[in-house]
């Protein structure tokens, strides 16, 4: 940050002014940010990657249904076989269901099995655009229908419809669960961190304005700019806001506190704390917000809406923390510290805390100390070998096992296990016929269940049965022989669409945007490195550690799901998702220290700097790491098993990041490099004692 700036920012009468602009905006911005929920997109094409084939049958199929149309299937069982009275009343929900407004086609049943222990109704509902949202309600009703007067059938609603009411009740209240969840986190590590029962409240304070802001910027974009913002994405933004922005706070609390011990009046020490801490939270801010950005790049649109999201909320919770956070510290003054208030004069207690102990201790041999950590994570990345990142089942989706899973099994057992759930084919009508001949000798496609051609123009619709259920690999495979038989016949033109098609291609984009993104990011994350600490070995050194610290966290992670919590694999954008994460956020910790050590390092030389960085940002970074890793553990409270596996691996992540790799790691490599670590800036020509003199370096580590 410049002078200027600084200087407008802790001004004695422009800081008012901030306060009170700043308010304003939270005022006009709080109606807007209600309405974000309203303006969420769930339904399958705001997920789907935009050019896959099944997103393309999803578009050309409309002609014949509404792309919006989800079948629930209604399972009746009765194992010692159906009685002519449960047929008749069987009988009579499909009329009642026939009565449903939202219906896109007629009711289908009942059908009986061959065993004559169940019968299947398929009701085919258009609940719209944000039929997601309405899904819950719909498949309740219709529940409540089945059930009664059953007299001892059991009776399931499953199929797309039956997943996606499930889904929506799991979802159910994510944005207060979330925030309250994410506030109790923040307030209590707080507490604990600053031992006051009043500095606490301005950094939440500033957090929730920024996350009410940066819910009225995304609710404008979504409603007149086309962005796509889905429950994923919001519940997302909820902790990212706060858990960044929280840390922000830390870092510049932290220097204001220990300038405060420097100067007498506290304008001039959040002068001297912005104009320090600035740059490296700033710096941080970017990585991630440029991290994020990088997602644009991907293929599915869901992974595709989070990035401006995410990046929206970070730069919005930079501007809050920079700008109303200052504000309000200089206006409460040294008060807001108590009961210990940092004084002019008094001595900091960082330079002799555990974190200055820690580094005298890792400068007894700092070879040896970053060998043997390397060693330890690279242990911890065997681990990967055991993940499994093919996509989740329908059943290993959740965190217990819904009426849908349930009545998937039971489906299963009766009937063709596809039931619900057809393969779709689009296709040329001059060549339909054949089309269906070859969709009907596919196998894993039940021959009796693919429909005649239905045509409208010159395009038609045919679909079938798989044999398998429709989330299983196998059913995978029947869809890619599917598309090869078809494809092959000249003038078709076929499409292959539906649920299970729709779930392959999301899980291939996925691979897709992984192998891609990830190398832009380190790109880009090197790049910002390189122009921050002007050199070259250190942003490698750094990338290098914070890599195989992603690495460690997703095997260790991989192996809890496993065998702990009994995970039946992750979903296919896991690896991607963690690693932006991790690497955008995890970096921000040795930015932060970086700075301070480069800081130190054109005074006291690099080694000692290094002692000094640690022992003046240890306490700090370290309570920002609990921050966000606790932030990100809120997710997993959720009973979707997608975002328990990201909460879960983030928050160790970044407890790895801030306890060992930055703390230990990194600053034994910068006591084993040296000078060297600054190449090819002049920092690098500076002499510096040898790390073999450690009482030497201990000694001199206060500043």
């Amino acid at each position: 940050m410049t002078r200027s700036v600084v200087n407008i920012v802790t001004n004695r009468r422009i800081k008012y002014l901030i306060i009170l602009f700043w308010l304003i905006v939270v005022a006009l911005a709080a109606p807007l940010s209600g309405k974000l929920s309203g303006a969420q997109k769930n339904d399958a094409k705001t997920w789907l990657p935009g050019s896959a084939e099944s997103t393309q049958a999803l578009d050309a199929q409309a002609g014949f249904a509404s792309p919006n149309t989800i079948p629930a299937v209604i399972v009746y069982e009765r194992p010692n076989g159906l009685t002519p009275a449960d047929l008749a009343k069987i009988a009579a929900d499909a009329q009642k269901f026939a009565q449903i407004p939202d219906l896109d086609g007629k009711v289908v049943g009942p059908v009986p099995s061959d065993d004559r222990q169940a019968a299947q109704i398929v009701v085919p509902l258009n609940l719209g655009p944000n039929g997601w949202d309405k899904a819950a309600d719909v498949v309740d009703s219709m529940d409540q229908t089945a059930n009664a007067g059953a007299n001892g059938m059991t009776v399931h609603i499953t199929g797309p419809a039956g997943f996606a009411a499930d889904s929506a009740k799991a979802f159910q209240g994510i944005d207060s669960t979330l925030l309250y969840g994410t506030i109790a986190v923040v307030v209590l590590i707080l507490l604990i961190t600053y031992r006051s029962p009043v500095l606490w409240i301005l950094p939440v304070i500033s957090a929730g304005i920024a996350l009410t802001c940066a819910q009225a910027v995304i609710y404008l974009l979504a409603k007149h700019a086309g962005l796509i913002v889905n429950a994923q994405s919001a519940g997302i933004l909820t902790v990212l806001v706060f858990g960044a922005g929280t840390d922000y706070a830390l870092l510049l609390v932290a220097r204001y506190r220990e300038e405060l011990r420097r100067h007498h009046d506290r304008h001039e020490a959040m002068a001297v704390a912005l104009h320090r801490a600035g740059p490296a939270i700033i710096a941080s801010g970017a990585t991630v917000v440029v991290s994020m950005l990088c997602l644009l790049f991907a293929k599915t649109n869901s992974t595709k809406g989070l990035g401006p999201v995410a990046a929206i909320g970070i730069l919005v919770g930079l501007a809050v923390m920079l700008t109303l956070l200052p504000a309000l510290l200089v206006t409460v003054g040294r008060w807001v510290f108590w009961p210990v208030r940092p004084r002019e004069g008094s001595p900091e207690p960082t330079t002799t805390g555990f974190w200055a102990r820690v580094g005298a201790g890792i400068a007894r041999a700092p070879r040896m100390t970053w060998i043997v950590t390397c060693l330890i994570l690279a242990a911890m990345a065997i681990g990967n070998t055991q993940l499994d990142a093919n996509g989740l089942t329908n059943k290993e989706s959740f965190v217990g096992t819904p009426d849908s899973v349930t009545g998937e099994e039971v489906l299963a057992q009766h009937f063709a296990a596809g039931s619900g759930s057809p393969v779709v084919v689009i296709s040329r009508a001059d060549e339909a016929n054949d089309v269906r001949a070859a969709l009907a000798s596919t196998d894993g496609i039940d021959p009796s269940t693919v429909t005649p051609p239905v045509v409208k123009g010159d395009t038609a619709y045919i679909q079938g049965t798989l044999t398998v259920p429709p989330d299983s690999q196998a059913a995978y495979d029947t869809v890619d022989r599917v598309r090869d038989r078809v494809h092959a016949i000249p003038g078709a033109e076929a499409l292959v669409g539906g649920n299970t098609a729709i779930n392959l291609d999301v899980q291939r984009a996925a691979r897709f945007d992984r192998n891609l993104i990830i190398p832009i990011i380190l790109l880009v994350v090197f790049v910002i490195l390189a122009v921050l600490l002007r050199a070259i070995v250190a942003p490698l050194v750094l990338i290098a550690t914070v890599v195989l610290s992603f690495a460690a966290a997703l095997g260790f992670s991989a192996l809890i799901f496993k065998n702990v919590f009994g995970f039946g694999g992750t979903d296919t954008s896991f690896p991607l998702f963690v690693f932006v994460f991790l690497v955008a956020l995890g970096i921000d910790y040795n930015i932060f220290l970086m700075t301070r050590v480069r800081e130190e390092a054109a005074k006291y030389a690099t080694r000692r700097a290094a002692l000094i960085g640690l022992a003046a940002t240890g306490g700090v970074i370290t309570s920002a790491g609990f921050v966000l890793a606790g932030t990100f553990a809120v997710l997993a409270t959720l009973p979707v098993v997608a975002f328990a596996e990201i909460g879960f691996a983030v928050a160790f992540g970044v407890l790895l990041d801030t306890i060992v790799v930055r703390s230990v790691l990194v600053t034994a490599l910068n006591l084993d490099l040296g000078p060297r670590v600054w190449w090819p800036n002049r920092l690098s020509k500076m002499e510096d004692v040898a790390p073999a003199k450690a009482p030497e370096l201990v000694r001199a580590s206060a500043p």
